[in-house]
């Protein structure tokens, strides 16, 4: 049983070294200004992900085509990307004012370009986590289309298999039949090294409005640029732009960001009063606060959270248009992001809400005591400290210092949890910050019996704040998990937000040291589980319980304050 554990721990230690090269080599080349993913300047990379066998990445180590990590990886990238052969990684650089049309991936907010045939720059605004996220994806899907490059080359003299060539037939044809599709399909499977049916389940997923055949088109452009490499020594090449190396690590989207957030609220009076700051998205607020008043009739016939599953469906435009319009009308601003963070806002003023929320009221609170909730969509990884470390500071106006009145800071966000499944809550105690030694332990005014007895599994414990999800495996988590860490889940932003508070609050001054913070997640995934990862899907309806529990209980937290 020891040397069980023992060897546990040992691979645990590969993989946590594995992440560290990682993590180490990308910093380098980012300084070094290029490489090329499949040449000597990327093994170190390629090495890495293949010792540490992430569980989003599925079969990466094995011979078969990996196809749900592809099609993870693929909805995070911009579309296109695999026939490009240079793929540059800028800064903002003034690509929205000129005729390229930004290609903005399914599952990833960021502008992409592609400049000609052989060329997609890539707009990082994000920080290092979204350099990190980018290359490991990369290296992945360079990696799978030398798989696929093994499969179709027969000889060293370059000949090439029948599959291969009926792939090539089929992808080059205008439109094909079902008939000529399931013939295609039928050769892809023997190249992937996958069955008929698998490949034929996983085609409809990469589907676009605008190309139906769009899976046998990745697959026959990763494969030939993938004997480009081989034959013609034609290397793919990453290049970071002077401009992005210069800039990263400056706060200088952080900072645009959080001054219009400020000006908006001098602008409006607000400044003064108690100001409470959630990270959410962009719904969950809005909709607890104000849905009861827009959607009376339906409200009357329907249990609250049938409500908010129709307005969570993106095709009840409707709904969701009556309530942003009864919000607009009773104190809400929305400040939609324009200085490239990806990160909107939503101002409340709760001194124009007209019944309060559910049966709270503010009849012993004047104006100036109602609070004020500045909702800030998700930030990304490191992102989550330049944005918050910046809306702490005081705001410099006609030469004077304003500091806002920061009461409390709520966290709200997808995690995933290592003891249950997707839709069950996490409440963290601490923060642990993967890779180093830092750990910021917290005292959480949201706790397990606030969300104990709704019917979902409730869990509190530790968090780790990791370096990137799709660099999880099941034997790092599995040491945390059962270390005295007590580790509940992983999540990537939670450690950067409370550096922030602390920074701020302990520091800097910048705001109270009494400031409340609450953190609270639910579960989007369980990593330990096959079949239940990232790669598996989306949360679909399992999220929208959790989600206005979490939200109900912070507001009821805020207007008891």
């Amino acid at each position: 049983m020891g040397n069980i554990k023992l060897m546990g721990r040992t691979r645990a230690q590969e993989s946590t070294n594995a992440i560290e090269r990682m993590y180490i080599t990308m910093r380098h080349l980012f300084n070094r200004g290029f490489y090329k993913p499949m040449g000597i300047s990327g093994e170190t990379l390629r090495e890495s992900l293949l010792t540490l066998r992430p569980e989003i990445y599925g079969s990466i180590a094995g011979e078969k085509v990996e196809l749900n990590g592809l099609l993870y990886v693929i909805d995070r990238l911009p579309k296109g990307i695999e026939e490009c052969t240079f793929i540059n990684l800028t800064s903002e650089e003034g690509y929205a004012n000129s005729h390229f049309k930004p290609i903005v991936p399914p599952k990833r907010r960021r502008n992409c370009y592609r400049i000609d045939e052989e060329q997609m720059n890539i707009e990082v605004t994000r920080g290092r986590s979204e350099i990190y996220d980018i290359l490991t994806h990369l290296t992945f899907l360079f990696m799978e289309s030398h798989k696929i490059m093994r499969k179709i080359i027969t000889d060293e003299e370059g000949s090439y298999t029948r599959d291969w060539k009926k792939l090539e037939e089929a992808v080059l044809k205008k439109e094909l039949s079902q008939v000529e599709r399931e013939i295609a399909l039928s050769h892809t499977a023997n190249i992937l090294g996958r069955t008929f049916k698998e490949v034929s389940s996983i085609y409809p997923k990469f589907m676009l409005s605008d190309n139906e055949e769009r899976f046998l088109h990745i697959i026959y452009w990763l494969g030939k640029l993938a004997i480009e490499e081989t034959v013609n020594n034609n290397k793919r090449i990453v290049n970071f732009s002077p401009v992005l190396r210069e800039r990263l690590g400056h706060h200088i989207y952080g900072e645009i960001w959080a001054d219009s957030v400020k000006r908006q609220l001098l602008e409006n009076n607000l400044m003064h009063r108690p100001i409470h700051i959630i990270s959410a998205n962009m719904h969950s607020v809005m909709n607890a606060l104000f849905a009861p008043e827009a959607l009376k009739v339906e409200s009357k016939k329907k249990d609250p959270m049938k409500i908010y599953e129709d307005l969570s469906d993106s095709g009840n435009g409707e709904l969701q248009n009556k309530v942003m319009k009864v919000a607009l009308e009773n104190g809400m601003k929305f400040i939609e992001d324009t200085s490239g963070t990806n990160i909107d806002i939503q101002i409340f003023d709760t001194a124009k809400l007209k019944n309060g929320f559910g049966n709270l009221k503010f009849n012993d609170k004047t104006e100036e005591e109602k609070p004020v909730i500045v909702v800030m969509d998700y930030a990304f990884g490191e992102q989550a400290y330049e944005t918050l470390e910046e809306l702490l500071k005081p705001y410099n106006f006609e030469e004077n210092e304003i500091h806002l009145n920061v009461v409390s800071i709520s966290i709200m966000g997808k995690a995933g949890i290592l003891d249950g499944g997707k839709g069950d809550i996490m409440i963290p105690s601490a923060h642990l910050f993967e890779g180093t030694a830092d750990n910021y332990p917290f005292y959480n005014e949201l706790q397990k019996s606030d969300l104990d007895g709704n019917g979902i599994k409730v869990v509190d414990g530790t968090m780790i704040t990791v370096l990137g999800t799709s660099l999880q495996n099941k034997d790092i988590l599995k040491f945390f998990q059962e270390s005295t860490w007590n580790v509940v889940g992983l999540e990537m932003e939670g450690a950067h937000y409370q550096k922030a508070i602390q920074a701020a609050s302990r520091l800097r001054g910048n705001i109270s040291e009494n400031v409340k913070v609450r953190y609270a997640y639910y579960a989007s995934d369980n990593p330990l589980e096959s079949g239940s990862t990232l790669a598996s899907g989306g949360l679909g309806t399992a999220g929208v319980k959790p989600t206005y529990l979490i939200t109900e209980k912070i507001l009821e937290q805020i207007f008891n304050s």
